[in-house]
């Protein structure tokens, strides 16, 4: 996982420092990238740890030329050479899973980013789909959803799957809106 802005910010420390243990039992590493100078990184991790008592757990990575912001769309066409704040997630396999991209008025919400990687990885393994606002309760999300904090099943692809879909919601092994909709708890 990589999240990447102009410059280094006090808070983007702060945060990934104190939620950095919930990333590390997602299986997640945090990468920093910012198009400063090293020695801008090394001042930074210097500051952030002499003014709050935090070090920085995660490596940063100098693209003091902007290269990789370049290729991965983070110049802002509007704010001269800073990129504007961004997230990718990256699977183990190197692809890359999501991109958020922010404004730089706009901070990151650390507890969404929490919860698309948990859901990413919920979706994989259980090879099913999270419905808006799902979470885990250790994300603190209250859901909103239609189907609360279950998961979505993809809809069937065939005509013998529509049916084990509707036999597995006779027995109540899910729950179905209609054929095409189903959910189950984990």
């Amino acid at each position: 996982m990589c999240f990447c802005n102009a410059s280094l910010s006090f808070l983007v420390g702060r945060f990934a420092h104190f939620r950095n243990e919930e990333f590390k039992k997602l299986n997640t590493e945090l990468i920093g990238l910012s198009i400063d100078q090293v020695f801008s990184h090394i001042k930074w991790i210097e500051w952030i740890k002499e003014k709050i008592g935090v070090e920085i757990p995660f490596p940063i990575i100098a693209d003091d030329q902007g290269e990789l912001a370049k290729k991965l769309g983070m110049i802002s066409p509007y704010k001269g050479t800073n990129t504007v704040r961004a997230v990718f997630i990256v699977d183990p396999d190197g692809i890359i899973r999501a991109i958020l991209y922010y404004p730089q008025e706009t901070g990151r919400n650390i507890t969404e980013i929490l919860r698309l990687v948990k859901a990413l990885q919920t979706a994989d393994k259980y090879s099913v789909a999270t419905p808006a606002n799902w979470a885990v309760d250790q994300f603190e999300w209250k859901s909103g959803s239609l189907v609360g904090d279950n998961v979505i099943i993809p809809p069937a692809s065939s005509l013998e799957e529509k049916k084990d879909r509707e036999e597995k919601a006779k027995k109540g092994e899910i729950k179905c809106l209609d054929w095409w909709f189903c959910y189950k708890q984990l």
